[in-house]
């Protein structure tokens, strides 16, 4: 590590927001905190001792999801057991770092790994995420990769959110926050989006930005299996490719510009057990891993997202990281480069807990949060009805079920019942989070938006017993993602049955326990299934909800369904919730 480094670290600024002392914590061991890369000077032509090295600042965020507001959150730092509960994150928070930061560094730059908004709180999500947009514009983020939830309202939606005007899909949320919306003043970047009918790239591949006479390339890519995340109509005309080679396809370009200090910005990720502060982390996985190892050689940093995991790990000689989510975290960049071939000589990276300093807020980031407050809190706050439990949630037990799925499904089956309907299937991924109360078991418009944030539509379908049975197989399938049952679909009351992860993928569902109100399941009898319309077309992995039969989207949406059922259920003296799952689904352990 350079002094330059440590002078840097001993600055007023870092002492006293604190950071010096987490950064020096990292920094104990310097061969653990640094990324050494192999691009150096050619022997040929050693640098003078005049010449320094030029020192580029970066800051990366990923997964913001909207949160524009301080939130309590859990940190687990390295050579730490005990998690620690803190309050931070929030723009106030992020913009005080920011901007204390370029004080230091007026060329420091701020990226995105993606899915920075979508799956957002009603104080974001009511404005069509313009607040959000509009933040992350004025705290300098120059350039994001796309994430899935970006596509969350299809393409028309998100090229307005890119561009700006008020021609939505969502003309109740569009332009409400401040009567226009002129757009993100960042770039979103994906190389793997390709349109269908013509096979051109759909997004812009790469970003160059100019910095201490240094260009740096910044590559942006999606998780391929984008379609499988959204709502399949939302991209039915975009085609996603491998992320390597969409990747690797646009150095060619980037170099016949003068590019030489190459940076991927991907959305999709992996996890470790290593700590979020643990220095060059080495047991990364999933599908990031794969990619990176496919990566040209001259990429050495690679800022991933997508599975809300910290870490700043190393894959065979890159460095690849991930700041969790819900800025709750940003990672912090140091390339040290070259000043006469312009090629990377050192990186390093730590990723810092964003906890309130004692910088001060600027004023833009106080006065937006402020009006998104007053603009949202009417219709937040406005009560919906009291559950029998001060907090519905949606945690799964070991079988993968939870209270708060069950009243969903629930509500869902509930709502078509009367068009045929017998059971309703519900995603857990779709449910983003809680469902909380104020005083009195009080659920709120706000905290009930923040549970079903997609505006997805209630699908029918027929299926055969049999297709059911392969259904309930297939959500068993992701077994790295999902290693305890985290992909399991939420059922409605009369569906029972019991699964055993010990049996072989495809056989783990005991077949004389699947019943519907008791009676055992009819391979060879049709059923009138309900369910929303991303995992109808395929969404989570689940290719057999494709095989559906007279298939209705009724354009009922789901947060309408669960408002009216939870309202109706709170009139009839009979609140819903639980502190535990109903036990319709069961597994041996």
């Amino acid at each position: 590590m350079t002094p330059n480094f440590f002078k840097y670290l001993s600055s007023p600024t870092l002492a006293r927001t604190g950071l010096l002392t987490l950064l020096s914590l990292s920094l104990l061991s310097c061969a653990n905190y640094s990324t050494p890369v192999s691009s150096q000077p050619s022997p040929a032509s050693p640098l003078s001792s005049e010449q320094k090295p030029i020192v580029i600042n970066m800051v990366a965020i990923n997964d913001f999801h909207g949160h524009i507001e301080k939130e309590q959150f859990n940190l687990t730092r390295a050579g730490i057991a005990t998690p620690q509960t803190v309050t931070g994150g929030g723009i106030e928070v992020l913009g005080a770092y920011l901007q204390a930061w370029r004080q230091q560094d007026k060329d420091l730059l701020f990226v995105g790994g993606g899915d920075l908004i979508g799956a957002s709180p009603g104080i974001s999500s009511l404005f069509a995420d313009e607040p959000t947009l509009e933040a992350l514009g004025r705290m300098g983020l120059r350039v994001s990769a796309l994430g899935n939830h970006e596509f969350d309202q299809g393409v028309q939606e998100l090229r307005r959110q890119m561009q700006g005007g008020c021609d939505s899909p969502r003309p109740d949320k569009a332009c409400k926050f401040n009567g226009e919306f002129s757009g993100a003043k960042f770039k979103y970047i994906a190389a793997n989006v390709l349109d269908k009918a013509s096979g051109n790239p759909y997004f812009a591949a790469y970003h160059i930005e100019h910095v201490k006479g240094v260009k740096i390339g910044f590559i942006g890519a999606v998780l391929r299996d984008t379609p499988m995340m959204v709502a399949r109509e939302n991209v039915k005309e975009l085609r996603f490719i491998d992320e390597a080679e969409a990747i690797n396809q646009a150095i060619p370009a980037l170099k016949a510009q003068g590019v030489s200090v190459f940076i991927v910005l991907i959305h999709e990720g992996g996890t470790t057990t290593e700590a979020f502060d643990q220095p060059a982390c080495t047991q990364l996985k999933g599908p990031i891993v794969n990619i990176v190892k496919r990566l040209d050689p001259a990429i050495k940093l690679i800022v991933s997202g997508h599975s809300h995991t910290g870490f700043t790990c190393q894959v065979e000689g890159r460095l690849v990281t991930q700041a969790q989510m819900y800025g709750h975290l940003l990672t912090r960049f140091r390339l040290t480069i070259d000043p006469i071939h312009h090629q990377v000589q050192e990186i390093s990276a730590v990723n810092l807990p964003m906890t309130p300093s004692t910088e001060p807020i600027p004023q833009e980031m106080t006065g937006l949060i402020e009006r998104a407050r007053e603009l949202s809190h009417a219709i937040i706050t406005q009560p919906i009805a009291r559950l029998a439990v001060a907090t519905l949630s949606r945690k799964m037990n070991d079988a993968g079920e939870s209270p708060l799925g069950n009243v969903v499904a629930d509500a869902q089956l509930e709502a078509v019942k009367s068009l045929g309907a017998e059971i309703a299937l519900m995603n857990n991924k779709g449910i983003r989070g809680n469902l909380e109360t104020v005083g009195g078991n009080m659920s709120t418009y706000g905290q009930t938006s923040s549970v079903l944030p997609f505006g997805n539509t209630l699908v029918l379908m027929s299926f055969t017993g049999a297709q059911l049975r392969t259904l309930l197989e297939e959500q068993m399938w992701v077994d790295e993602e999902s290693p305890d049952g985290r992909n399991v679909l939420q059922v409605s009351e009369g569906l029972t049955y019991t699964w055993d992860k010990q049996r072989p993928i495809g056989q783990r569902v005991l077949p004389e326990t699947l019943k519907l109100n008791g009676v055992a399941i009819d391979n060879a009898r049709t059923y009138r299934i309900v369910a929303n319309n991303f995992i109808a077309g395929g969404g989570d992995r689940i290719p057999t909800f494709l095989k559906a039969t007279d298939v209705i989207d009724t354009g009922i949406k789901d947060l309408d369904v669960f408002i009216h059922y939870v309202k109706v259920r709170e009139a009839a003296g009979t609140p819903v919730g639980s502190l535990q799952a109903a036990g319709r689904v069961k597994r041996i352990n």
